[in-house]
């Protein structure tokens, strides 16, 4: 029985997919699409590990003089024979990605950039011995290529060599070919999103400007050009005067299921793998993102969580996202929330849509000037997406699935013990009442942080989850006492209790069980929490290690109520 064909986990090289027999979903079809309705430059963005990589790495084959017609044997394009006669294998290609052009200062930052067209550069050597070219033209290309070999053997080509090097790399392809060059830039807008962060945002736009603007503003040496980025930078800050451009973002309806998995793509995937069964889970965690018309799962996601099966076949779905991609702009979020603010994410995470405006053309100066260019972003970039139209230009907004919805929810865990730590004075006397037994305190305090924070109301919510929600806002406050022995769901007796806390200095010890109470009755569900403890004997192990004072604590909650009980454990 032939062996099944390997994930591609972080693989983005076409060759290497096609050629390694990696599973690969079928989107060539974009290249049909692109060569009927592109302009003469052509902006994608997506969100990040939705699969602009592959699909610029695509092009790059299909296009490239040398192409090997076998790498897209059986795919759609191939069904395309005279667009394949026309533009398979016809045309120089300067392709460059930016994704690691990252440095802590604007002179680390060029050269990195340097370093990155001057590879490109070093693979058309063979201009060095063209016929067509002048010994002027030669020189210049040398420039391109030199190498500083005193340093980190970066390219030493001067600042405005790099600003034109675009464009005197594709006019030398056409001075030797007689063929235009087509140009793809992806993650073109990694450099500025790197320059906000270490404070050289304008020296780094001036660079990018120049760069792009010359290489793509009546630039009669390329037949078309390709870029992708995470967000559609504003025109005036980036592509000014740039009259041909041709932006297709997540609102556009053009190319919208070229990015991301289909749900057709999904199950044809858990087929072939014996998955099937996984469907409605892959489906609750990694679907929800609607690009123009189309729903699509993140394609980052599927992949890893499907190869993790081939493994582990009883694992849980993960957040693969979240270790790929920053949360700077949900922190930011969350510590600008207004009131109102808050009650909208409130709603968000409870399963709800919130109407909002958005702006797709801001810059990455903008983008944490305020509450409303953030929204913007958290949309752009993945963390919410639209459910359709709303009065007044608004979209409604929703979170895509269960993954970013737990990535919500840690933040939202992280932002308020963040908060409640300023203020150490108020954290130490709700912890020590735990200490002594003093219910009015712990009551007026945990009903007072409730009130700060996002609750989980969603009746869709199991009830369990909502309790889980509870016992982690209550598990951080607590941390913060860092002298105290805690354990969390720590076995003991004949189950497992919520929170288990020991001061051996005292010989104190305290569990604590968290109920919520879906019919409201805060009173009953403190009876259950301290009927539970007893029952499965939570106190066994305190005992065992010496505590010769136990407090039982039952805690029920409904919405932004909390109750409290005590009773003596032995």
């Amino acid at each position: 029985m032939k062996a099944a064909k390997k994930l591609p986990v972080g693989i983005e090289d076409f060759e290497e997919i096609r050629t390694e027999d990696f599973y690969y979903v079928d989107k060539t079809g974009f290249i049909r699409e692109l060569l009927y309705n592109h302009g003469k430059v052509n902006l994608f963005t997506r969100p990040r590990r939705f699969g602009k990589s592959l699909t610029m790495d695509m092009l790059r084959y299909f296009f490239s003089y040398g192409c090997d017609p076998a790498l897209f044997d059986g795919l759609a394009i191939a069904q395309e024979t005279e667009l394949c006669e026309k533009y398979m294998g016809k045309f120089p290609v300067i392709s460059i990605t930016l994704k690691d052009v990252d440095a802590r200062c604007f002179e680390n930052a060029r050269a990195a950039l340097g370093t990155v067209i001057g590879n490109e550069a070093l693979r058309f050597r063979f201009l060095l011995d063209s016929d067509r070219l002048s010994e002027e033209e030669k020189t210049r290309y040398r420039n391109l290529i030199t190498i500083d070999r005193s340093g980190r053997q970066e390219f030493a080509m001067s600042e405005e060599s790099l600003r034109g090097s675009l464009l005197l790399l594709s006019r030398l392809l056409f001075a030797h070919y007689g063929q235009k060059a087509i140009l793809l830039i992806d993650e073109y807008d990694v450099p500025l999103d790197k320059a906000q962060h270490s404070d050289y945002y304008d020296e780094m736009v001036d660079l990018i400007r120049n760069l792009l603007g010359r290489a793509l503003k009546t630039n009669n040496s390329i037949q078309f050009a390709v870029l992708t980025g995470c967000l559609r930078i504003a025109k005036e800050s980036i592509f000014t005067g740039l009259n041909n451009l041709k932006a297709f973002s997540i609102t556009n309806t053009r190319f919208d299921e070229y990015f991301g998995f289909s749900d057709q793509e999904v199950k044809n995937m858990l087929s072939y793998y014996g998955l099937e069964e996984r469907y409605g889970l892959i489906k609750e965690w990694y679907d929800g993102y609607c690009f123009g018309k189309s729903d699509v799962y993140c394609p980052w996601d599927v992949i890893n969580y499907v190869d993790l099966l081939q493994f582990e076949p009883d694992a849980k779905p993960k957040a693969f996202w979240i270790n790929s991609s920053g949360n700077a702009v949900l922190r930011a979020f969350l510590q600008k929330m207004t009131m109102k603010t808050r009650r909208e994410l409130e709603r968000l995470v409870n399963g709800e849509c919130v109407a909002r405006k958005i702006n797709e053309d801001l810059t990455y100066r903008e983008l944490y000037d305020s509450l409303d260019n953030l929204w913007s972003v958290l949309f752009t970039t993945g963390y919410l997406t639209s459910r359709g139209e709303a009065e007044n230009g608004c979209r409604l907004l929703s979170i895509p699935n269960q993954e970013i919805r737990r990535i919500f929810e840690e933040q939202i865990f992280t932002w308020f013990q963040e908060e409640a730590r300023k203020d150490t004075p108020k954290l130490d006397a709700f912890c020590n009442a735990f200490r002594e037994g003093d219910v009015a305190v712990i009551e007026h305090q945990f009903n007072s942080w409730l009130k700060q924070t996002i609750s989980i109301r969603d009746t869709g919510v199991r009830k369990d989850k909502k309790e889980h929600f509870y016992h982690g806002i209550l598990l951080g406050l607590l941390s913060h006492r860092e002298d105290w022995d805690m354990d969390s769901n720590a076995e003991s007796g004949e189950g497992f209790s919520d929170i288990l806390m020991e001061i051996p200095e005292e010989e104190i010890g305290i569990v604590i069980e968290v109920k919520y109470a879906e019919d409201g009755s805060l009173e009953n569900g403190c009876r259950k929490a301290l009927a539970q403890i007893k029952e499965k004997n939570y106190v066994d192990r305190l005992l065992q290690d010496g505590m010769t004072t136990i407090l039982n604590y039952g805690i029920a909650c409904h919405k932004k109520s909390c109750r409290v009980q005590v009773e003596n454990g032995k």
